[in-house]
């Protein structure tokens, strides 16, 4: 038991130190939110009295944004405490609100991606592993490398050209086709999924290669273990000895790459859904960027924070559980 509280407060502590973090780098930031709307405002040809009128009312959404900064990080934490991420600078709505409804999207991509890679990377990696230095092994290690060598952003926008604009495969943007009625039906998913598959695909294909080569890895050396040439001595089926023996050995490693990744790359959206349009968290964060709106901003960054380190948290308690060999608090435990 109290190996476990020491990993909840462990992870607390990471979250304040990322908001304590975060709250500081973006008030060293160049100029600040005010000074950048004054600019976008001027290039409107507004009057200097409609402008001052507008920013006043920006100054009140930021909310003690004149205070010194000790006084504005007391107050944000207390407001967090409260559940209250702030107003948007921007729209003027509840940061929770604007979070709320993009983050949904965001983790049916990832979520959605991280499952293909794995189950792909799986079978694939064991297959490479059983015929090693066959010349599909080799194929295959060189592709996986190479794919895993192409960022993914790069093959976004292949993708983008070749299967949305040139031959209209897939839509270019969006979530959903407009007016569509958002309700649970066969019609409504097929759409969404028509949506999301290539901002799947780009994540997807890229990171299937590397996890493929882990896998491989993982099955070669349980295929060099005793258990398995006993197992082969005694004149087990291939099969039997490749899924009995190799296969549930060699994934156990990957189950903590398989919820950390999942962290990772809702990380990685904000690139994603700025090509696709896509509009999610990270693209609800890319368009806060622009006039440095600090509420929006720090409510994403801590979005990010509180998923990855929840994967984390649940991997660290749950390994045991999922390979008995391993006790909680061991060194070889997963973090």
């Amino acid at each position: 038991m109290r190996y476990y509280a020491e990993r909840v407060a462990r992870s607390v502590l990471t979250v304040w130190a990322a908001i304590t973090l975060t709250f500081g780098i973006l008030r060293l930031m160049p100029g600040g939110p005010l000074v950048q709307l004054r600019g976008q405002l001027s290039r409107q040809n507004m009057t200097p009295e409609e402008i001052d009128n507008q920013i006043a009312v920006y100054r009140e959404r930021l909310n003690l944004v004149d205070a010194p900064i000790h006084e504005q990080y007391i107050a944000y934490v207390s407001n967090l405490l409260q559940g209250d991420f702030g107003q948007s600078l921007k729209e003027g709505e509840p940061v929770l609100q604007l979070i709320g409804e993009a983050l949904p999207w965001t983790v049916f991509v990832m979520t959605v991606a991280t499952i293909l890679i794995f189950a792909i990377a799986i079978v694939w990696g064991a297959l490479t592993a059983y015929k090693e230095g066959s010349t599909f092994d080799k194929v295959s290690s060189v592709v996986g490398v190479l794919l895993g060598s192409i960022p993914f952003y790069v093959f976004a926008f292949i993708l983008l050209l070749f299967l949305a604009y040139q031959n209209k495969f897939f839509p270019a943007s969006g979530r959903m086709t407009p007016l569509t009625d958002v309700r649970l039906s066969v019609g409504f998913v097929i759409d969404v999924l028509h949506h999301a598959a290539l901002p799947i695909a780009s994540i997807v294909v890229v990171q299937a290669g590397l996890q493929m080569l882990s896998m491989r890895g993982n099955s070669i050396q349980v295929l060099g273990e005793d258990y398995v040439r006993v197992a082969r001595l005694r004149g087990l089926s291939d099969r039997r000895i490749s899924t009995r023996y190799v296969a549930r050995n060699a994934i156990l490693p990957m189950y903590t790459g398989f919820l950390t990744l999942i962290g990772f790359n809702i990380g990685n959206s904000v690139i994603l859904e700025q090509v696709f349009t896509y509009r999610g968290i990270g693209y609800v964060m890319f368009d806060a960027l622009e006039i440095q709106d600090y509420s929006v901003l720090m409510g994403v960054f801590l979005v990010f924070t509180i998923v990855l380190v929840i994967a984390v948290l649940i991997a660290d308690l749950t390994y045991s559980w999922v390979d008995p060999r391993v006790k909680s608090g061991d060194a070889s435990e997963a973090y």
